[in-house]
């Protein structure tokens, strides 16, 4: 199967009422444990690699290939393939050029993936983006507000990408009119809402509440913008069991909370189409991994250690497909191939405040 564009995915999502969850990549058997679970599941996958993984850890022809063999050997699952946190247009554009079918342009943060940058900064380059991604039928993603802690107004950096420095609420907030205004000027296919979640584990010190995550502003921007996708960034669960796992075994983490599922499924609700995800898929593998090295001293096969990893990555994210409404619709999906998606955005058929063509 071709591979599929997020546009074309997320106007499923939101025509069926279903969340997609993405999940980051970094090699070969995270991609299988996560294709294992789609086809279990019949669901349709976000795979997605950040810019340390294709400039640092395994580079653009690694990570494009390994998902072109997934799509031969699952050729019945839809997959998207997108760049997470694109910091320039460069970044982005040499992501589809490499084989990518969607880019995410975080203009949130100016070219260091620092420094907080301007509202019109946001928008020209984010537009920009777009407009060369859609040339081809390639999708964009932008970002409006700055990912961060509600706590602490700050932000944990993950993967070369979060801003420096404290941050105030109305930055960590994203403004429903501004984003009505984003949208329109700069017609990209989803828009990543900020609302209190951060990357990397430790997100809350407590189970969060209204206070430090505002799915209310999500629900916000949803009742301003009720046909565009959102997309929930930081949206790890770091679950207590994992947790667990990794500290039973001879781990030393501290004490976290994440995002519950039970709040995405009500950020699902109001439009959040893609929730990211990567924490939780590497503590379900480094966990398992621990767990196999503890009752199996006299194992030396690194693919015995693998496999436990990707068993319990599987069952993980078998979990996210159920919770999140995608069970059940990958095969219902006919993927569009991209040079027919760049005709329809020609047309303006593609207008990304409709939510389904």
């Amino acid at each position: 199967m071709a591979l599929i564009s997020l546009r074309q995915l997320l106007d499923h999502a939101a025509e069926h009422g279903y969340g997609v969850p993405a999940f980051n990549i970094s090699n070969m058997e995270q991609g299988l444990a996560i294709m294992n679970a789609a086809r279990a599941s019949d669901a349709p996958v976000i795979l997605q690699a950040s810019l340390n993984v294709r400039q640092i850890y395994a580079g653009d022809r690694m990570i494009v290939n390994i998902v072109l063999a997934l799509a031969e050997q699952f050729p019945d699952t839809p997959i998207c393939l997108h760049q997470d946190h694109g910091n320039t247009e460069k970044a982005c554009l040499s992501a589809i050029q490499a084989g990518f079918t969607s880019a995410m342009m975080d203009g949130s943060l100016e070219a260091d993936a620092a420094t907080p940058a301007s509202y019109a900064y946001n928008i020209d380059v984010t537009a920009r983006v777009a407009e060369m991604a859609h040339w081809v039928g390639a999708s964009v993603e932008g970002e409006l507000g700055v990912l961060g802690s509600l706590q602490t107004g700050e932000a944990a950096k993950e993967d070369g990408s979060a801003a420096s420095g404290r941050l105030s609420r109305d930055q960590l907030l994203t403004d429903p009119d501004q984003a009505a205004d984003f949208v329109m000027r700069t017609k990209v296919d989803a828009l990543a809402i900020a609302c209190g979640t951060s990357h990397g584990a430790y997100k809350f010190t407590r189970k969060p509440d209204g206070e430090i995550l505002a799915m209310d502003q999500i629900e916000a921007v949803h009742a301003r913008l009720p046909d565009t996708h959102l997309v929930m960034h930081g949206s790890s669960s770091v679950p207590q069991y994992l947790q667990d796992l990794i500290n039973e075994n001879g781990g030393e983490m501290p004490q976290t909370w994440g995002v519950p599922v039970e709040e995405i499924e009500r950020g699902i609700r109001s439009g959040v189409r893609k929730i990211n995800i990567d924490t939780d898929c590497r503590m379900a593998m480094s966990g398992a991994m621990r767990r196999y090295a503890r009752e199996h001293p006299e194992v030396f096969d690194p693919r015995k250690f693998i496999l436990a990893a990707v068993a319990e990555l599987e069952t993980l994210v078998r979990d996210r497909f159920e919770r999140f409404g995608t069970a059940g619709h990958g095969s219902s999906i006919r993927v569009i191939p991209l040079p027919e998606m760049a005709r329809r955005y020609e047309k303006g058929a593609l207008d990304p405040r409709v939510a389904a063509v």
